[in-house]
């Protein structure tokens, strides 16, 4: 038996098998499946049917005792098994903080108005103790609240075909560049939106993050998009959204415990992971284009080195020796006029001592 499991987990686990078995569950079923014992599972159907919970105990064939969570077997009235509509609700936070006065976070609220008012106030206060189970960071999540009318226009310019009309600031330009862009779809990376779609001007199928387009007019005409047309594929040798026409072999060391930490997560469908005996791990990667794979290296410091390709390694190299220049640098740096200067005690003749103020500060003073 597992009692020490966290509550909420547990009952989490519960609501779960109670929810794919609508025909009803037997209470040493429920105990065997959550590894507690029936005792423990009796308080817990207590506690769901205080909180609002429609549990029922029934009796199945033979006489024997189930219980079954309604209403109508499991089912929510708005087409939902109850654990997918646990699901969605407690995923709301998720959704909505990125998303907030978009057309899609209005909408998706009203979603969940209509869960809350299934569920019923007893049953949604319960839920909000839950939330505590998963918790993201906001951690780089754009607000697209000031880029809401944007959104939305290129929403109804996806879903109709129709050509939109857009001034777009890249991150190194410094005004906007107008053109027109035919929309294919809205892509979520690294809690960003990006606009995919066909640029007539390069006669190519580009990308664009949405908080960078500054106007977005959608116009009469209308596009078709290509019936071959397969955005997977276009990106399948990018390590993100930036997609190239280059075919590269990178071959990567990282350290421990930055090793361990890249062997946890997939990378690339391409990724071939190799330990080795002295807690390294050697990473090969086939990319289109090494444009997000510059940063993401940078990203580890010493624990991560780049053995292929040369021209690769150079670049890595070449930006690690502009930030050592650029800290050199700083370290000597005057002082900002707001900034405290350093001082030094100066022994006068007869034991007296006075502060003097220094302009400069060597490495040396510190």
């Amino acid at each position: 038996m597992s009692e020490a499991q966290p509550a909420l987990v547990r009952q989490w686990r519960l609501l779960r098998l109670l929810s794919a078995r609508p025909e009803g569950v037997a209470l040493r079923e429920m105990a065997a499946a959550v590894e507690v014992s029936q005792k423990t599972i009796r308080r817990d159907l207590g506690l769901f049917q205080r909180v609002g919970f429609q549990l029922h105990e029934i009796v199945g064939s033979r006489g024997m005792k189930l219980w079954r969570i309604g209403p109508h077997g499991g089912q929510i009235p708005l087409g939902f098994t109850f654990d997918e509509a646990l699901a969605m609700y407690l995923g709301q936070k998720s959704l909505l903080r990125s998303l907030a006065g978009t057309m899609i976070a209005e909408a998706a609220e009203r979603a969940f108005g209509k869960l809350r008012a299934a569920f019923g106030p007893k049953v949604v206060r319960y839920l909000e103790r839950m939330h505590g189970l998963f918790v993201e960071t906001a951690f780089g999540v754009t607000d697209y609240g000031p880029h809401a009318e944007i959104l939305d226009r290129l929403m109804i310019a996806i879903e109709e075909h129709r050509v939109v009309f857009i001034a777009y600031r890249s991150q190194r330009a410094t005004e906007p560049v107008t053109y027109d862009v035919h929309p294919y779809r809205l892509l979520r990376h690294q809690g960003s939106l990006y606009l995919v779609g066909y640029k007539p001007l390069d006669s190519a199928v580009r990308t664009w993050r949405v908080d960078r387009i500054e106007q977005a007019d959608v116009e009469r005409m209308p596009f078709s998009v290509p019936t071959d047309l397969e955005l997977d594929a276009h990106f399948v040798g990018s390590l993100g959204i930036y997609e190239g026409h280059d075919d590269v072999a990178v071959t990567l060391r990282f350290r421990p415990p930055a090793a361990r930490f890249v062997q946890e997560k997939k990378w690339h469908s391409s990724q071939r992971l190799h330990p080795q005996r002295d807690g390294s791990l050697i990473a090969e990667l086939r990319l289109s284009s090494t444009a997000e794979l510059k940063p993401w290296i940078l990203g580890f410091g010493p624990a991560a080195e780049v053995l292929q390709p040369p021209s690769l390694r150079e670049e890595i190299a070449a930006d690690l020796q502009q930030m050592l220049t650029a800290y050199a640098a700083a370290t000597h740096q005057p002082p900002a006029p707001n900034e405290p200067r350093k001082t030094r005690t100066i022994r006068k003749k007869g034991g007296a001592s006075r502060a003097e103020r220094s302009d400069t500060t060597h490495p040396d003073d510190a």
